[in-house]
């Protein structure tokens, strides 16, 4: 004999093996790929970001959510012949606005700090190098 019950916020349903030999009523809806809150990736179709996709680890949203739209949306955009050159800005920005929230962004340890001074010395050489390219 089948049966519920209620444990707090839980419901707890006890089905029987007849329960289960009895085919399955349950109607499946195709998929729409037009719904929008399906699961579509960082890249939407038309080739927006999808600002929605948990592969973002939710920086799109917070403190310094706008920051990192601007960098991130900047780079995606960035038609520069090194990409993302042009965003140098908008990434100091990021990263000035991470440093005020150390409990949300912390710090990396000494090789990946390591690394980000590498990273932010390439895009200092990458900023410097657009600069002399213009003057000339």
């Amino acid at each position: 004999m089948s049966y519920c019950r209620q444990e707090g916020k839980d419901r707890i349903i006890f089905a029987t093996k007849e329960d289960h030999e009895t085919p399955s009523s349950a109607e499946l809806v195709a998929d729409d790929p037009d719904d929008p809150y399906e699961e579509q990736g960082l890249i939407l179709p038309n080739g927006d970001i999808n600002w929605n996709c948990p592969c973002l680890g939710g920086m799109a949203s917070g403190p310094c959510g706008e920051q990192f739209k601007s960098a991130f949306s900047c780079f995606h955009y960035s038609t520069e012949e090194i990409k993302g050159s042009d965003c140098v800005d908008q990434f100091r920005a990021m990263q000035e606005c991470m440093q005020k929230y150390p409990d949300l962004y912390p710090q990396e340890d000494e090789n990946d700090e390591k690394s980000s001074k590498d990273l932010e010395a390439a895009s200092m050489e990458a900023s410097a190098a657009k600069e002399e390219k213009a003057s000339s």
